[in-house]
């Protein structure tokens, strides 16, 4: 298996590097980094080249991977009787490119339960929009040979809540990077949240009664920002390279050399920072070229 190719957009974009131990993973056209405390992934990071995708049919039975030992991996039983989804951390038609068999391959790949994390599994138009943003990213990057690399993963809290063996995030990320005008890398990165909206005592009292009856704790709507890069990099306390530097959103204050990212409060994100909630994909923020953005009533105005 190939895995993730960090020269696949012509600069290094490695993979993220983790502060704890990880086991990594590779796939074909993706990598995943499984925390085995977690029994998650921690990050995976796929590589899409958009001039050579098949439509392949959604087609796969989630098994586990037998190079890693079956308790360090969140199986069929987190999600036997109840409604969480196996949430695709490598979007399925992401790494379904090149040939036939290669691309039959990958596709059969992503249904690998290290590839899984739970979500709620009622559908939304953020959900719809969280799970198309690489498809809308990719349409600016086709004057650029359709290629974008793709890391996503949960953000790991230790007050997610206990379910089943597996604590259940309820934070997610993406970073989708690629070649923009005047060939420079550029990146931008969105969170996704599946945090009830509830105040802490009414969120602690009923997660604590769900999961006395063995039910799935609460989750919220999804809700879907546009956030800066070196945000994802502080929640996730993960290194991701030049994809920071990289950013098209407003350049955030530089963290003096050698020092670690700036802790951020996890729940009710948008209290912490000054993200604001995406409802359209036009309210994404891409560059056009000349150093101007792509926005819609100021990217975020509604």
């Amino acid at each position: 298996m190939t895995g993730y190719d960090a020269e696949f957009l012509g600069f290094t974009v490695p993979l993220p590097v983790s502060p704890v131990e990880v086991r990594v993973l590779h796939y074909t056209h993706f990598s995943v980094l499984l925390d085995p405390r977690r029994r998650l992934a921690s990050a995976t990071a796929c590589v899409v080249d958009g001039a050579a995708l098949l439509a392949l049919r959604r087609t796969g039975r989630w098994r586990l991977d037998g190079r890693v030992p079956t308790a360090e991996q969140a199986g069929g039983e987190l999600y036997s009787g109840n409604p969480l989804d196996r949430g695709h951390l490598v979007r399925r038609l992401d790494p379904v490119w090149g040939d036939a068999e290669t691309a039959a391959r990958a596709n059969h790949d992503t249904f690998t339960y290290t590839n899984a994390a739970p979500q709620v599994n009622r559908f939304n138009q953020s959900k719809e929009l969280w799970n198309g943003l690489e498809d809308h990213v990719l349409r600016y990057a086709a004057a650029h040979d359709h290629r974008i690399a793709v890391q996503t993963g949960p953000v790991f809290s230790a007050d997610d809540p206990l379910y089943r063996g597996v604590r259940i995030p309820r934070l997610f990320w993406k970073i989708v990077a690629w070649v923009g005008p005047g060939d420079a890398l550029q990146a931008t990165g969105f969170v996704l949240d599946q945090t009830p909206q509830l105040d802490d005592a009414q969120l602690y009292e009923i997660t604590a009664q769900a999961l006395a009856r063995d039910d799935i704790p609460p989750l919220g709507p999804f809700r879907t920002y546009q956030v800066p890069v070196a945000d994802v990099a502080a929640l996730t306390r993960l290194g991701l390279g030049p994809l920071p530097g990289a950013d098209v959103l407003a350049e955030p204050p530089r963290a003096p050399s050698g020092s670690r990212p700036t802790d951020i409060t996890i729940h009710r994100l948008p209290r912490a920072r000054a993200w604001s909630e995406i409802r359209t994909r036009d309210q994404i923020t891409l560059p056009l070229g000349g150093g101007q953005g792509l926005s819609c009533q100021e990217c975020f105005g509604v």
